[in-house]
């Protein structure tokens, strides 16, 4: 089966649009709660979900932010500062759960990616985003992106 496209699943925000500012809400200088979250464009044949939102600018690599998976297919969108179901991996941080922006200097890009897989992950709680992504392999029916910037 022909993976789809990023096009073919949306993840959008009412709180920031694709690549601009992340309101200090969302940060570690405001609430440090998740922005809300809708997702359209699901594949029919979606077994479950997979939110994994990384942080490329970190000084020591890639700095993962929140990692779930086996999120319902059904679900459409995850409001503020709440979590969407599924199975939440360990940060970067080493905590379960959403961790806000919070960059040393500057401004750094905060990148959502929503995958809709074709199975459920056997994976346990607290789980990386390396296990995750290793997981997925093969299973990828579309992914989606939106990436937003943060500065102290």
């Amino acid at each position: 089966m022909p993976t789809a496209t990023a096009a073919d699943l949306q993840i959008i925000s009412p709180a920031f649009t694709n690549q601009s500012e992340i309101p200090k809400k969302y940060g570690c200088a405001g609430q440090s709660v998740s922005p809300p979250l809708s997702f359209a464009g699901v594949p029919p044949q979606t077994k479950g979900l997979a939110l994994i939102v990384t942080d490329p600018d970190a000084p020591s690599g890639l700095f993962t932010h929140w990692v779930v998976w086996d999120i319902p297919p059904q679900t459409s969108s995850i409001g503020e500062g709440q979590s969407p179901g599924g199975t939440e991996g360990k940060n970067s941080f080493g905590k379960t759960g959403y961790d806000a922006p919070c960059p040393p200097s500057g401004s750094h890009r905060y990148i959502f990616d929503l995958y809709a897989l074709d199975t459920a992950l056997d994976l346990a709680p607290g789980s990386q985003r390396e296990d995750v992504e290793k997981a997925m392999k093969g299973h990828v029916l579309a992914k989606g992106q939106i990436l937003g910037t943060y500065r102290k």
